[in-house]
């Protein structure tokens, strides 16, 4: 497993985990990243990530994208 910023950009990737605090995992669940998800990387910006969730781009930052082990 690594966390979601290794991801290059264009890679699709699975979600295996999700740490952190229970609301954060109840937020990135709320947005579609769930355990067993395909998630693809469309770009990095700064430091941040513009992913595509099922059929919504969602930009999260590192701090928050380091919690998603695929």
């Amino acid at each position: 497993m690594m966390p979601l910023t290794m991801a290059a950009a264009g890679e699709t990737v699975v979600i295996r985990k999700i740490t952190g605090r229970d609301e954060m995992r109840q937020h990135l669940a709320e947005l579609g990243f769930v355990v067993d998800s395909s998630v693809t990387v469309v770009n990095r910006l700064a430091g941040n990530l513009i992913l595509q969730v099922k059929d919504s781009r969602i930009a999260l930052d590192s701090t928050m994208a380091n919690r998603i082990q695929v």
